[in-house]
């Protein structure tokens, strides 16, 4: 099941149960996940983009040792609510996890997060809060905006 809709989401979930956030993009995957509770969410690591079949067993794998039970992927919407380019690769990724992922990967709820100044937020809290450089900031932002993702789902769920 793929929606858009926070309710749909928490009913096709099980009670409890550890979800996943995803913000893909073009070069890397970033990856966050929350506690069973849905209480918060920390950025988990960053998956560098190769073809399909590699990123595809990258997340099996986490799905596999955290007992993901959901996925939460960011949908880049334009400043007005649009959906761009940029959208329609994220939906194809999805599709494509949902039609060649394993029974287990593709049977997973998921649903699409607005994403718009995720990066943009996370950027600005490493610089502000951490004084993180920009190399450090490099290597940690896709996963850090994945958890600002993963949150901002939460929040709808509660």
């Amino acid at each position: 099941m793929i929606t858009t809709l926070a309710p749909d989401f928490a009913a096709a979930l099980p009670n409890g149960g550890r979800l996943a956030g995803l913000d893909v993009g073009t070069k890397t995957i970033g990856v966050a996940l929350c506690d069973a509770g849905w209480s918060f969410a920390s950025p988990d690591k960053t998956i560098l983009r190769k073809k399909f079949s590699v990123d595809l067993e990258a997340l099996k794998a986490v799905i596999a040792a955290q007992s993901v039970v959901g996925l939460v992927v960011g949908l880049p919407l334009n400043m007005d609510g649009t959906e761009g380019p940029r959208c329609q690769s994220v939906r194809q990724f999805v599709t494509n996890i949902q039609n060649h992922g394993a029974p287990s990967l593709a049977a997973l709820p998921i649903v699409f997060q607005d994403e718009r100044l995720s990066t943009a937020a996370v950027t600005r809290g490493m610089i502000d809060d951490y004084d993180m450089t920009r190399s450090k900031r490099a290597e940690r932002v896709d996963a850090a905006a994945a958890a600002w993702i993963l949150e901002s789902l939460i929040a709808r769920l509660r």
